[in-house]
């Protein structure tokens, strides 16, 4: 374990490197957002796009994102086939990166062509209390996007091969390639009625997101060839073991969201929009920390299975996540204190109204208490891959099917809860999946739960302290500062409240003697003493 723990200084600089580019990243992807916002607002068209989006972004992030089932597998398959990163592979991980790649490519082409024959009969499926306008413009972005199908699972394995090699720049970098695509396209055509721009311009942004990963690829050594061996090689029968489930598992997900789109499309024009604007609120910060610690943890816990090093895993795991509930506590206290305002700062201009705003809003707030689920469950489900199981994580994503249908059933169509009710299932369904996921672990090894939860209860605390000031402080501000400039009173206003919230937050948290606040307080005193 102690070899393993001198490791811990290269994952926090590779964790504040990722996290720097992702925020890059994410900034770049919220322009795109807001562009998007100021040309379309909440509307047929801005849905019909969305809703073809999400079909295809099963493949583009889901699967083949950092972290989705292609990266994982490559991840976890390769890293134990390769010694020495600063080496030429090996033909044996040639022949398999090759028999993966054809095998990837001959798979979602075959699909990508079902999707392109039936665009109308698939949205048909999903989209329900809608008019076949809806479905007929929806059908035709669905068509001219279907390539990002194919780009999906052949960008998951470069990113998994190139963060093997340390090379996290240019996967979480690849994102900002689609942002300014869109951007670009869809202020060079500003009289786009139907959208097909914008969903041609998501077209380009995949292609060049496959074009500038490439080059890397091909210089570390990997070179595609016409092998097959779909049979005879045992390392790909790992990969298929490891990766079918977890596809399975990451579809699963999109079934959820399908179950979404069905139960949101009888709410009101634009709410489905307004769900996805609330998800890439939610995403900025949360994306950016699980992204930055799990993308350089994933490969050391791979190795520290095939080393058996169990006392390895859990104090990595409950250090890692322990981080990420400390981070997410003030990111909730946040969305609850001024998550309005930060939706209006971001998006209330041109046809995106001050209705859209709260519709955006609310749903955000109902989603923010799945922070820590959330991350909780992304983190335990890399262990699973680590011991090469994606099987329980399918399995209990499955299972949480029925629960997500039943829960969007009785929240909208019983209880009415409107947009916020398809976000608070999502919560509850990420809190079931998390505790499941969890206890089942205990199959593979015994984790060390009790100090990483006993952390978990004083931050919780001194949390809702801190909520309970910040709220004060929010409800003062709209009392007694008055701004013509909106976009400036609402910088003020979430400046001020981050504020306090670390004034409050982080102190209470050293007179709990949390560990965390006091690692991050001995930190910053070391910095600024040697200043």
């Amino acid at each position: 374990m102690d070899k393993e723990l001198t490791k811990t200084p290269g994952v926090l600089k590779a964790a504040w490197l990722i996290a720097v580019v992702t925020i890059v990243s994410k900034l770049i992807g919220f322009v795109r957002d807001i562009v998007i916002a100021n040309c379309y607002g909440a509307s047929m068209v801005s849905d019909a796009y969305y809703y073809a989006y999400q079909i295809l972004s099963l493949s583009l992030i889901l699967l083949g994102g950092v972290g989705g089932p292609f990266h994982s597998a490559t991840v976890a398959i390769f890293s134990k086939l390769i010694p020495d990163i600063n080496e030429k592979p090996s033909e044996e991980v040639n022949r398999l990166y090759s028999t993966f790649m054809n095998a990837t490519i001959i798979c979602f082409i075959i699909l990508s062509v079902i999707i392109f024959l039936f665009p109308e009969q698939i949205m048909g499926l999903i989209i329900a209390g809608n008019s076949g306008q809806m479905i007929t413009l929806a059908a035709e972005h669905l068509r001219i996007m279907t390539p990002l199908l194919l780009i999906g699972g052949i960008v998951g394995i470069y990113y998994g091969l190139l963060i093997i090699y340390k090379q996290f720049m240019l996967p979480n970098l690849s994102p900002i390639i689609m942002s300014l695509a869109i951007i670009a396209v869809v202020l060079l055509v500003p009289e786009d009625n139907k959208g097909y721009a914008l969903a041609w311009a998501t077209t380009i942004g995949a292609v060049l997101q496959w074009i500038i990963q490439y080059p890397n690829v091909r210089k570390l050594g990997y070179k595609l060839k016409p092998v097959f061996e779909f049979q005879n090689n045992p390392h790909f029968k790992e990969i298929c073991e490891l990766l079918f489930p977890a596809v399975l598992s990451s579809t699963i997900g999109q079934v959820h969201i399908y179950v979404d789109m069905f139960f949101t499309s009888s709410i009101s024009e634009g709410a489905w929009t307004a769900i996805g604007y609330a998800n890439r609120v939610f995403q900025f910060p949360v994306g950016i920390l699980v992204t930055a610690f799990l993308v350089p943890l994933f490969p050391i816990f791979a190795k520290l299975v095939a080393d058996k090093d169990y006392d390895g895993i859990r104090n990595y795991f409950n250090k890692g996540v322990g981080v990420l509930f400390f981070a997410a506590i003030p990111i909730i206290i946040g969305i609850l204190t001024v998550g309005l305002d930060a939706v209006k700062l971001v998006f209330e201009r041109g046809e995106f109204d001050e209705t859209a705003s709260f519709m955006v809003a609310e749903a955000l707030w109902f989603l923010s208490v799945s922070i820590i689920p959330y991350v909780f469950r992304d983190s335990i489900t890399r262990v699973y891959y680590s011991f090469n199981d994606s099987k329980t994580p399918f399995l209990v994503a499955l299972s949480s099917v029925a629960l997500k249908f039943l829960l969007n059933w009785i929240l909208i169509s019983k209880m009415h809860f409107g947009i916020g009710g398809i976000t608070l299932s999502t919560s509850l369904v990420t809190l079931f999946n998390a505790v499941i996921l969890g206890v089942l672990i205990s199959k593979k090894m015994q984790m060390n739960y009790k100090s990483l939860f006993i952390n978990l209860l004083k931050m919780i605390i001194s949390g809702t302290i801190s909520m309970a000031v910040c709220w004060i402080c929010a409800v003062e501000f709209n009392k007694y500062i008055h701004i013509t400039n909106s976009i400036l009173f609402e910088i003020l206003k979430i400046s001020a409240i981050a504020l306090v919230c670390m004034v409050v937050y982080i102190p209470l948290n050293l007179l709990f003697k949390m560990e965390y606040a006091g690692e991050l307080y001995n930190r910053l005193s070391a910095k600024i003493l040697r200043k």
